[in-house]
C-alpha cells in the first residue's frame, strides 16, 4: 500500500502546482479542488459537481498521461477532458446546460 500512497501524494502535489491560462484571460487557474485525476488509483472515482463520472480504467489512465504530456508541451492523444477539470469551465457547462434545459422546456410547452 505504501507505493500507492506515494503515487497519490506525488500526483496530488503535482496537480496542485499545475496552472493554466486560457486565451483572453489575465489570471492563471489551478485544477478544481476535487482532483478527479486521482481516481485512477482509487476504487470509487470522485468528481466535481457537473463533471461526468468516468469508471473506465483505460480512460482514467489516459487522462493522467495526457495531463503529463500537456505539461511537457505535447498534444493529447485522447481522453484528457480538461473541460471538466477547472472550476470556471464547469460553471460554464452548468450555465449552458441550464439554458438548454429551459429551451427544451419551452419547446415542450
Amino acid at each position: 500500500a505504501t507505493p500507492l500512497i506515494y503515487d497519490l501524494v506525488i500526483l496530488g502535489e503535482l496537480c496542485e502546482r499545475i496552472t493554466v491560462k486560457k486565451d483572453g484571460q489575465d489570471e492563471w487557474e489551478a485544477f478544481h479542488p476535487v482532483l478527479s485525476l486521482l481516481s485512477y488509483m482509487l476504487k470509487a472515482p470522485l468528481v466535481p459537481g457537473g463533471a461526468p463520472v468516468v469508471n473506465a480504467l483505460f480512460t482514467q489512465r489516459c487522462a493522467v498521461i495526457n495531463v503529463m504530456r500537456a505539461c511537457l508541451g505535447l498534444g493529447p492523444d485522447n481522453h484528457m477532458t480538461l473541460e471538466h477539470r477547472f472550476e470556471s469551465s464547469l460553471s460554464e457547462h452548468k450555465e449552458q446546460a441550464s439554458v438548454e434545459h429551459v429551451n427544451k422546456k419551452a419547446r415542450i410547452e
